[in-house]
Parts: C-alpha cells; structure tokens; sequence
C-alpha cells in the first residue's frame, strides 16, 4: 500500500481544507463584540442576578467596596424578574468621569416593561473590572455602615 496516496487526501471523506484539530473560526457579530466590553459583561451579569437567574454570590470576585452590599439588598426581591418573561440587555452605555472609572446605564425589556439599571465599574491595580455601585429605577439603595 502507498501511504504517501492516503496522507494526501482528508480523512473520512471530508473535502474542505482544515485539518484535524483545527476549530472553524469564531463569528462576532454586534453582540460578541459588546460582550467584550466591560460594560456590557458586568450588565449580563447584574442582569442575570437581580432577575433571579444566578445567584448573589456569583459576583462575589467581580465586585469591590460597597457593590456587593448593593446586590446583596436588591436581589432577594428579583427586581428584573416578572412573571415568566426573561429579561434582556436592550442598551447600555458609559460615562467615563476620569481613567480606571465606568459609570454605566442600561435598558433593560421584560415583555412590554422598560427597566433602568445604572452601576459603577472602578477598574483596580490588578486591571480587572469591579462592580462598585448599582441602582434601579433611580432608587438609591443606602447602605448601612
């Protein structure tokens, strides 16, 4: 048997050019794009805590100061959530007062429901993100020292 004539054509019958091991590159869009900015990453993820989806602590890490007290008294009462319908990121967008700062809004749709969410971002000596604020509909949330 000639093994040169069998290395030379794809295994399994196939007949486009990857290789074994070689993935199909990554389409993004709009949305893998906004989904790498800080401000769209941590409003998915607030989101998906206030509506109920996940849990408070899964924003333990991401979150620095009195962010975490923040979350920790709005979402036991789900705020995003109602009746079935899921939430979605409809905008979001930033305000950035000085360098290593993110002041972020976003508008968020359940059905036929606007929602405002707005959260400040403080970025540490680590250069990671942190969730330093959040606020709903334009109620304050006080936090006792």
């Amino acid at each position: 048997m000639d093994h040169t004539s069998a290395l030379s054509h794809p295994p399994g019958g196939r007949h486009d050019s990857r290789g074994p091991g070689r993935l199909t590159p990554r389409r993004t869009g709009v949305a893998g794009a906004r989904s790498r900015l800080p401000r769209y990453w941590f409003a998915e993820r607030l989101l998906a805590v206030l509506s109920g989806t996940r849990p408070v602590h899964w924003m333990l890490g991401h979150t620095v100061g009195d962010g975490y007290e923040h979350l920790v008294r709005l979402a036991p009462g789900t705020p995003l959530a109602a009746n079935g319908v899921r939430p979605v990121l409809r905008h979001c967008d930033e305000y950035i007062p000085r360098p290593g700062v993110i002041e972020a809004f976003a508008r968020i749709g359940t059905g036929d429901r606007v929602s405002a969410m707005a959260f400040r971002l403080e970025r540490g000596p680590d250069l990671r993100w942190r969730c330093a604020a959040v606020e709903l509909g334009g109620e304050r949330i006080a936090v006792d020292a």
